[in-house]
């Protein structure tokens, strides 16, 4: 069983850092901070169809926080949404603020609805945390993915990222006739390419949700992540391969039952192909994320080496033991990606 640290710290954001996401346009001054969410007097749990709690909250403002607060959350969602045009902040109201209280980072999700048809939608505000957002910016430019995020201080503000949740998927999904478990199989493993080439870890099921897309002929699978706090930070090699995790071991089951070595070899370097694609067209923004990478501390010395060294044996590149930042890794793992793109 893959055994996660307990307890992931928090990693500021240095200057070099802030920097580069100023001149990406991630950064700004935000009427709302992750403070001020924290200062509720009262709260609800959350329930679930079923009726199970879910972990989260519904919290509570005095009267004179309440109306300060919705309008500043309405103007985070024009800023995110439309590039802050405040034409129809207007017609939204904010109908519920939740608070969860599990895992490591505490996020307020907030639910927001249009007046004219009743539409809703949701947006995360949390901790700024460098390594959730390392892992959003090497989303952004590696996966087929847009990553819609903003940082004012030590707030992230994230975009909600619609799918169904892979535990569910399990649950409800999986066994539906129309489905074609080949798809499911074939999205799976390349997910798992992903995730590893990247150094994104901790893809339980729980951790990553599926778009389901009917196509004229099938029902199109993609799987997208939705949690960003162990990018690059774990030392075991296996945490970065969604395959290894026992709540992911039913999409296993199906790779091994409908796949065969050769055609997972086929998808994997298709890829690892499309991932090199993306690196070449935006050279200049990961030449720029890395050089921040390599100078921050985003681990510790003892996972890095342990990561090195396991990385090392299993790709045969005494390259990767000699690395001495989480950056570092990284960086030789994308430029193995280069180099098999070009032969």
């Amino acid at each position: 069983m893959q055994q996660i640290s307990k307890k992931k710290i928090f990693f500021p954001i240095n200057q070099a850092f802030r920097n580069y996401l100023k001149l990406y346009e991630r950064e700004m001054k935000l009427p709302v901070d992750y403070q001020e969410l924290r200062y509720y007097e009262s709260s609800i749990p959350v329930y679930d169809k079923e009726g199970k709690d879910t972990l989260w909250e519904t919290v509570f403002y005095p009267q004179s926080m309440m109306a300060p607060i919705h309008a500043g959350l309405k103007r985070i969602y024009s800023i995110l949404k439309a590039g802050g045009d405040q034409t129809a902040e207007e017609h939204l109201h904010i109908e519920r603020i939740d608070y969860c209280t599990f895992g490591n980072s505490h996020p307020f999700r907030i639910k927001i609805v249009n007046n004219y048809n009743e539409v809703y939608d949701y947006f995360y505000i949390k901790i700024a945390d460098a390594s959730r957002i390392y892992g959003l910016e090497l989303e952004h430019i590696l996966s087929p993915y847009w990553m819609n995020f903003l940082i004012d201080r030590n707030t992230l503000v994230e975009e909600h990222i619609a799918g169904v949740p892979g535990d569910q998927f399990i649950l409800h999904y999986l066994d539906r006739p129309e489905f074609n478990p080949k798809r499911i199989a074939k999205e799976f493993v390349k997910f798992n390419e992903r995730c590893f080439v990247r150094l994104l870890g901790d893809m339980r099921s729980y951790n990553f949700v599926f778009d389901i897309t009917p196509d004229f002929d099938d029902v199109q699978f993609r799987i997208r992540a939705i949690d960003f706090d162990q990018q690059f930070y774990e030392g075991k090699r296996t945490l970065y391969m969604p395959q290894y995790f026992k709540e992911n071991r039913v999409f296993v089951d199906l790779a091994i039952k409908h796949l065969n070595a050769e055609v997972v070899k086929q998808y994997q370097q298709e890829e690892r192909a499309l991932m090199a694609r993306r690196l070449k067209v935006q050279r200049h923004r990961i030449k720029d994320l890395r050089d921040v990478i390599m100078t921050d501390r985003v681990s510790f010395p003892e996972k890095i080496h342990q990561l090195g060294e396991e990385l090392a044996q299993y790709y045969h590149d005494p390259v990767f033991a000699r690395c001495k930042s989480m950056g570092e890794i990284v960086e030789r793992s994308l430029k193995r990606l280069l180099v098999s793109s070009l032969k």
